[in-house]
């Protein structure tokens, strides 16, 4: 497991922001934000997020969460530029040569 490199420490026990004023997981190099995603995308429970990352604890993720739902605008701000960007990638890329197949044969 690669270690992040912590700057400063936050108010919640398992939340340290790195270098760049990202908010991770102290002790490892998840964001908070990748566990945020997954719980919007796939409605996990705090329960399920630590059965797919058994590498984390259940604190840490109830840590993450409550992170989180403390500064949930600017995260979800983060999520959204995101999102634009993955968009705007897709649109300058164009459809993949895997997708034009699928697309031709029926698939998609």
């Amino acid at each position: 497991m690669i270690m992040s490199l912590t700057v400063e420490k936050t108010r919640y026990e398992h939340v340290a922001l790195d270098a760049k004023g990202v908010p991770v997981i102290a002790g490892t190099n998840m964001k908070v934000i990748e566990i945020v995603v997954e719980k919007i995308a796939y409605g996990w429970s705090p329960e399920e997020l630590y059965f797919q990352h058994p590498h984390l604890t259940l604190g840490q993720i109830y840590s993450a969460l409550a992170y989180y739902w403390d500064h949930q605008e600017a995260i979800d701000r983060d999520i959204e530029k995101r999102l634009a960007f993955v968009r705007q990638a897709r649109k300058t890329e164009g459809q993949t040569p895997l997708a034009a197949r699928l697309k031709s044969k029926g698939l998609i």
